[in-house]
């Protein structure tokens, strides 16, 4: 028998997956994989519960059963695919510090997450939980720690060893790091949110990508 689903959700709110057979698991996960692909293609208020189930195979009975209510579903596709979008990247900043060239590094590492995060998946599902994150605000929590915990956070922690080494003159670490980000990967980021249909110019995200590491350096680099 698959087991009933629970009401339990983690520390974010998303839903979680009780514990159960291999089966299960995979029963489960191509409803969440269908689920997210509609809610991808017609938002939430436009995905049909008809449609999740026809795509992914299984009965709407036994849609119903492992996530009980269209919201709860919709919470854990999506944090599902927020969670493994940088599971398999490795935690930026890391090897800033032993960097012979700094600006080279600073600008290696920020123009490698540019590209990463205006993938046309990775901008599809920042518009959606942009779109819903009145009603799903959890989703918008999750968001920000995954990336923190990915990107802003090993970067605040490489950044304010350089200080204690004498590289960068920095009292303030993480303002630095918003700074940084906000210089290079945030203008690119925003455009393409709000403007889909915006072209992505190699040669453009690495001026401005540069320029933003430039106007950091200016700023912070130790005399």
């Amino acid at each position: 028998m698959e087991a009933e689903p629970a009401n339990a959700t983690d520390a974010y709110g998303i839903p979680a997956a009780p514990a159960s057979s291999d089966a299960v698991r995979r029963k489960r996960r191509a409803i969440e994989d269908a689920a997210a692909a509609e809610f991808l293609a017609e938002g939430y208020a436009g995905a049909s519960m008809d449609a999740i189930t026809s795509r992914s195979g299984a009965s709407k009975a036994t849609v119903y059963k492992h996530f009980g209510t269209k919201e709860r579903l919709f919470l854990a596709a999506v944090g599902g695919i927020l969670r493994e979008t940088y599971a398999d990247l490795e935690p930026g900043g890391s090897a800033l510090v032993e960097a012979p060239d700094l600006r080279a590094a600073l600008i290696a590492l920020t123009g490698d997450w540019t590209a990463l995060l205006l993938r046309p998946d990775i901008m599809a599902l920042r518009r959606l939980v942009i779109g819903e994150i009145h009603r799903f605000p959890q989703l918008g929590r999750l968001w920000y720690r995954v990336t923190y915990d990915m990107f802003n956070g090993p970067l605040v922690e490489a950044i304010a060893e350089l200080g204690r080494r004498g590289r960068l003159q920095v009292p303030d670490p993480v303002l630095a790091v918003r700074q940084l980000v906000a210089a290079t990967v945030g203008v690119p980021q925003l455009e393409h949110t709000f403007a889909p249909g915006t072209e992505t110019d190699p040669a453009e995200l690495t001026r401005l990508v540069t320029s933003g590491v430039d106007l950091f350096l200016a700023r912070y680099a130790s005399s």
